[in-house]
């Protein structure tokens, strides 16, 4: 066998053995999930196999109970203000950190990156006791503003990622047109950064829908989202309706990656379209 067939052959099987483990650590991470959600079909209140009727009793009962709509309600209420919050603060942030270059630079990202770090028990009983103070406890703004808070440092993030790559000489360009600093950002950097922003947005929206520990400080029995009417039921009465729940958020979520990795294919092959374009 000659240097290249075997080179080849060791290529082949590093990929195969790299293809193997992947699928491995996927069933990994997803297995109990993927082992869960079916028992949201049974037609009985039991966790076993095997499932012996298929049934949607237990959606049903989600549609049907005011206290599951009302958790719904509540959660897509509360993530969609956080995340119009957490992506106007963000991308403020983030382009300012970018034009600014100063110093105390990296102590200020350093500061931005504090709810990321904190462990979210410490964060939700430091929030609660400020809201408190005020008056803002068990209230729907104080559940936005404390969501703002944990999703805004991912949008600094993302958004950052994609300044990085952002040529300032574009904005020098519309200034000598007689474009002042607001007419510039709107019309030459955001529709270039906008992948960021939008990924940043979907990942605060994230963030903001799964939170269970600072919800169940913050949130009364009024504002309580779908994932603490899950650990609630979970913890006093379980039944089916929390597995068809999760279900549900599974769904969500594997839509927003799947969404994220369209985008991203999308900002890949833009400059190759356009390349082709400019070539016609």
């Amino acid at each position: 066998m000659t240097q290249r067939a075997m080179t080849s052959a060791l290529s082949l099987a590093n990929r195969a053995a790299l293809g193997i483990f992947g699928v491995m650590f996927c069933i990994y991470l997803l297995g109990p999930i993927l082992a869960f959600i079916p028992m949201s079909f049974n037609d009985v209140a039991l966790l076993h196999y095997p499932i012996e009727r298929f049934s949607l009793r237990w959606y049903s009962n989600l549609v049907a109970s005011s206290e599951w709509r009302l958790a719904l309600l509540n959660s897509v209420v509360v993530a969609t203000s956080a995340t119009v919050l957490a992506t106007i603060l963000g991308v403020c942030a983030a382009f300012g950190l970018w034009r600014g270059r100063f110093r105390g630079h990296s102590i200020i990202m350093v500061v931005i990156m504090t709810p990321m770090i904190v462990p979210s028990v410490i964060g939700a009983i430091s929030m609660y006791f400020s809201f408190a103070e005020i008056g803002m406890d068990y209230t729907y703004s104080a559940l936005i503003l404390a969501h703002t808070a944990m999703a805004a440092p991912i949008v600094v993030v993302t958004v950052s990622a994609v300044l990085a790559r952002f040529d300032g000489n574009l904005l020098r360009a519309a200034a000598s047109l007689g474009a002042d600093p607001l007419l510039a950002f709107r019309k030459v950097t955001l529709p270039l950064i906008m992948p960021g922003v939008v990924s940043g947005a979907v990942f605060a929206f994230a963030i903001s829908l799964d939170d269970v520990v600072v919800a169940l400080f913050l949130a009364g029995p009024d504002q309580r989202t779908l994932p603490v009417q899950m650990y609630m039921r979970s913890t006093d009465l379980f039944d089916l309706a929390t597995a068809a729940a999760a279900a549900m958020m599974f769904i969500v979520a594997v839509a927003m990656m799947i969404f994220l990795e369209l985008l991203r294919r999308r900002d890949r092959l833009a400059p190759v379209a356009k390349a082709a374009d400019s070539r016609r």
